[in-house]
């Protein structure tokens, strides 16, 4: 193998504040504000950038993202029922789930829903995997 590992990926929001209380509360990212503008969403030592208002993104790609393409899947440390009962809690619909998946760590059970601009969010929890 090589010495890589994922360190980040971009995302792009449309609103900084309806995004930012999305990826914090329901996907308990930490906030951090960038020097050049923007915010991005850290997860222990892997990191969400963020492209969106205000923010002029190093023009490297050849289609910038844009708001609501991203699949994004997150680990739920735990039984899938409480990623569910966490989703319902904070007002967010489960789109399709549970069903079973194949992730990074092998088979895991799903559930998919929503950020606040469209793109598709997953929760993987590989203690209900069969």
């Amino acid at each position: 193998m090589l010495p890589t590992k994922l360190d980040h990926c971009v995302i792009h929001v449309s609103e900084w504040e309806r995004s930012n209380t999305f990826y914090t509360e329901v996907l308990g990212a930490e906030l951090v504000t960038r020097p050049a503008g923007g915010f991005a969403y850290r997860f222990g030592d892997k990191q969400l950038n963020c492209h969106g208002p205000g923010v002029q993104p190093a023009e490297v790609a050849r289609l910038p993202v844009q708001p609501g393409n991203s699949d994004l899947c997150f680990e739920w440390d735990g039984p899938i029922e409480d990623a569910i009962a966490h989703l319902k809690a904070k007002g967010i619909a489960v789109e399709r789930g549970p069903m079973q998946r194949n992730g990074a760590k092998g088979p895991g059970t799903s559930v998919y829903f929503r950020d606040p601009d469209g793109s598709l969010m997953e929760f993987m929890s590989y203690r209900d995997a069969r």
